[in-house]
């Protein structure tokens, strides 16, 4: 049976900061993120979709292995996408221009992203993805759903889960939201849409 393995992360923990702390990234990546592997691992020996792939398993499966599947590939692309933080951080190339096509601005992008991710009720995350023609589109995902069980392809993540931000602004979720704009890597959310 095929294992799946903890993320390494490409940063050192500390180069997010002050936008994630080292301990906030400590526990989100070393702790949830390793728990929901080993999870995935145990729940998958004796099901028939062992062998499958990540995005094939969130697909097609229900209760805790899709739970800790959509969680371990929404957390994978999460902590994929983020660098030191940069201040006037931009989309880049044909990205660029299509939020601008589909949301008027960056700035229009932007506040309607922080705000869906604001007022999701409970744990989850807010998305960017793209349709099979390439149009932009923002949703809210409970829990561990993932936008490729409605046929998206996912871009760009923000997890509003207590865990991602709690130890560094506690309840202030709006607050996390406006910052992570200065970590994102723009070029790796530019090659999943060309892709």
């Amino acid at each position: 049976m095929k294992k799946f393995e903890l993320m390494v992360l490409p940063y050192a923990p500390e180069s997010l900061e002050p936008v994630i702390s080292k301990k906030t990234l400590e526990f989100h990546h070393g702790k949830h993120l390793a728990g929901y592997v080993n999870n995935l691992n145990v729940l998958l020996k004796e099901s028939p979709l062992a062998g499958l792939s990540l995005e094939e398993i969130v697909c097609k499966a229900d209760g805790g292995i899709l739970n800790n599947a959509g969680q371990i590939l929404n957390h994978n692309l999460y902590f994929g996408q983020f660098f030191a933080p940069k201040a006037d951080n931009m989309p880049v190339g044909e990205l660029a221009a299509a939020i601008v096509r589909d949301f008027g601005s960056f700035e229009a992008f932007k506040d309607e992203f922080q705000k869906k991710g604001a007022t999701l009720f409970g744990s989850g995350w807010v998305w960017l993805s793209a349709d099979k023609d390439g149009k932009l589109i923002i949703t809210q995902e409970t829990n561990a759903a993932n936008p490729i069980q409605k046929g998206l392809k996912p871009l760009l993540t923000f997890d509003v889960w207590e865990h991602a931000y709690y130890l560094d602004y506690q309840n202030r979720r709006p607050d996390h939201l406006a910052a992570l704009w200065q970590i994102i890597d723009w070029e790796v959310i530019e090659n999943r849409y060309s892709k």
